[in-house]
């Protein structure tokens, strides 16, 4: 079994077609979003988690291309600069995947972006912005 992070992009002619549902059922695939943007008019952007057979995997991102949705490994997660960031703490309480933590003796918060899921909540919160994201 594999897994790996990607970004999707598909046009709006797609965006009513279950496309990833049946991906999932061909290729016996499980996918987690981790962030999507959609819409009719502009089409859509996602950022999924797959797991699966790696020859289905492979298999499934042929199919994507083929249906003319652009596929992509997710390049980096979010970004921490260390020295902008002022310890607060207050990303640390919003992080559901653990990649922001802070140590219970120093309170120094840590980053570990193998952990990250992407969900952007610490960029929405940071006061003072020291977290981004690229794909």
């Amino acid at each position: 079994m594999t897994s790996h992070r990607i970004v999707i992009k598909y046009p709006p002619r797609v965006v009513d077609k279950p496309i990833l549902c049946n991906l999932a059922r061909e290729f016996e695939l499980d996918f987690n979003i981790l962030r999507a943007q959609v819409s009719p008019e502009t089409g859509g952007l996602m950022v999924l988690e797959i797991s699966g057979e790696p020859e289905k995997y492979k298999a499934a991102m042929k199919r994507l291309n083929r249906e003319g949705i652009s596929t992509q490994m997710l390049s980096k997660d979010v970004l921490w600069d260390e020295n902008r960031c002022i310890q607060c703490g207050v990303c640390v309480t919003l992080c559901p995947s653990g990649a922001l933590s802070s140590d219970p003796a120093t309170r120094l918060v840590s980053y570990d972006p193998g952990k990250c899921a992407a969900c952007e909540y610490c960029l929405r919160i940071c006061p003072v912005q020291a977290l981004e994201v690229h794909f």
